[in-house]
């Protein structure tokens, strides 16, 4: 129990910050790109109460947890609501809202990186935020990798949807409905985890460490 509460205790930021930037990410690009439905729901807004499922956020991943000793875990924030056809170019506009999420969390896991590397440069040892810090960028990359899988719901499914030629993107949008549970079944088969997740993340962790390449010769 005390593994766990030291687990949730590290952990809680990160995921805050990570699902509630996401979701106000796209709620804020598709404002931007002529689609005001998120924001007159109130989800342009850092307040995460306002993106977190009671289940998909809280209750399915701590039961997961439980049910797997902590092998498996899995959940969701509430989707942002768009309505693609208010885009201004319905076709590309809805790239960059799809993209602005996953695209936040890269952008997130870098500044936890980056702030790794400033506690080290101020001397700063206490494990507690040195782990929240590696928390924070396995998390975000974790989640922007996860959401770029192509498959709708998914943001990469969208994205994927907005790239194909018109009869092949109507096909794969027709997978919407089933998307959710094709994924979960990815998961739980370990399939996503062996050919999606761990080489792209390896990859991000990579892209990161070439981008701070700078900092840390400055910081020496």
């Amino acid at each position: 129990m005390d593994h766990l509460v030291q687990t949730i205790a590290v952990y809680a930021l990160p995921v805050l910050f990570s699902i509630t930037l996401h979701e106000a990410a796209h709620a804020y690009a598709a404002r931007r790109f002529g689609d005001s439905t998120a924001y007159i729901l109130g989800r342009v807004s850092l307040n995460p109460i306002k993106h977190i499922d009671p289940f998909g956020t809280i209750a399915m991943p701590l039961m997961l947890y439980f049910a797997t000793n902590g092998a498996f875990v899995f959940g969701y924030a509430k989707p942002v609501p768009v309505a693609f056809g208010n885009l201004r170019n319905p076709r590309w506009h809805s790239l960059w809202v799809s993209l602005a999420g996953p695209g936040c969390n890269f952008a997130q896991a870098f500044v936890w990186a980056f702030a790794s590397i400033l506690l080290g440069a101020l001397g700063v040892d206490e494990p507690f935020f040195l782990r929240m810090a590696m928390a924070g960028v396995l998390v975000n990359l974790a989640m922007c990798v996860f959401n770029l899988l192509p498959m709708p719901p998914l943001d990469g499914g969208r994205i994927l949807v907005s790239l194909l030629p018109p009869r092949a993107a109507l096909t794969l949008a027709r997978l919407e409905p089933y998307g959710f549970f094709i994924v979960l079944a990815l998961v739980m088969t370990g399939v996503l985890g062996a050919l999606w997740l761990r080489p792209l993340i390896e990859l991000g962790y990579d892209m990161i460490a070439l981008l701070l390449t700078p900092f840390t010769a400055l910081m020496r």
